[in-house]
């Protein structure tokens, strides 16, 4: 199911609890084929907690200096990427199935997505040298599409300091291509919530 809700409001926050979300998607697939790290274990105690209470975490409101740099720089690399594909970009909302969603930054036609990144310049420049989308991304990316259900997703990454022919760098990729992730992180999903079914059991006691 498709929200039109915007990020970061009380009502967004509110249908992320005792979810799985596309932001921690890369902690369970970091070890994959092997035990789940540690990031991945605490994930699921808070998953678990939330699911019991229906309560978020008091400690939610946790920010940083390249969290701020995102919220602000975000709307100028929407709207750079809109003037580069004479196109609009709509709220991305919130899609949530069961204890799975996600958020993507906007939504493009009938069947496109948007992820945005505001990134240093070192950063910009390695994605650029290497082509194609920064890996950190990667599960994300391929969650947003495969919970969203749209056709493809352009991963958009934007440093305010590069010459501006450079600042926006935009790699698409298309769901027809993900099969074998998809299958990947369903599988791993599985592994995840059963993990997070040991976590309520001892929670509660």
């Amino acid at each position: 199911m498709w929200y039109d809700i915007q990020q970061n409001t009380d009502e967004w926050l509110d249908l992320r609890i005792g979810k799985l979300t596309g932001s921690g998607v890369k902690n369970i697939m970091a070890n994959y084929g092997k035990v789940f790290g540690e990031p991945a274990k605490k994930l699921a105690v808070t998953i678990a907690r939330e699911q019991l209470t229906g309560k978020r975490s008091l400690n939610e409101s946790y920010s940083n200096a390249h969290m701020e740099r995102g919220h602000e720089q975000e709307p100028i690399a929407r709207a750079l990427y809109e003037e580069l594909f004479f196109t609009d970009v709509t709220n991305g909302g919130f899609y949530g199935v069961g204890a799975l969603g996600c958020s993507p930054d906007g939504l493009v036609c009938d069947n496109g997505l948007i992820e945005i990144k505001s990134v240093i310049d070192h950063v910009q420049y390695a994605t650029i040298k290497r082509g194609g989308f920064d890996p950190s991304y990667k599960w994300q990316l391929y969650f947003n599409l495969m919970q969203s259900g749209r056709e493809w997703i352009d991963y958009v990454s934007y440093c305010a300091d590069f010459p501006p022919a450079t600042r926006l760098h935009v790699h698409r990729i298309y769901k027809a291509g993900c099969t074998e992730c998809f299958e990947m992180m369903n599988a791993r999903i599985k592994e995840f919530f059963t993990l997070v079914g040991g976590c309520k059991e001892i929670i509660k006691g």
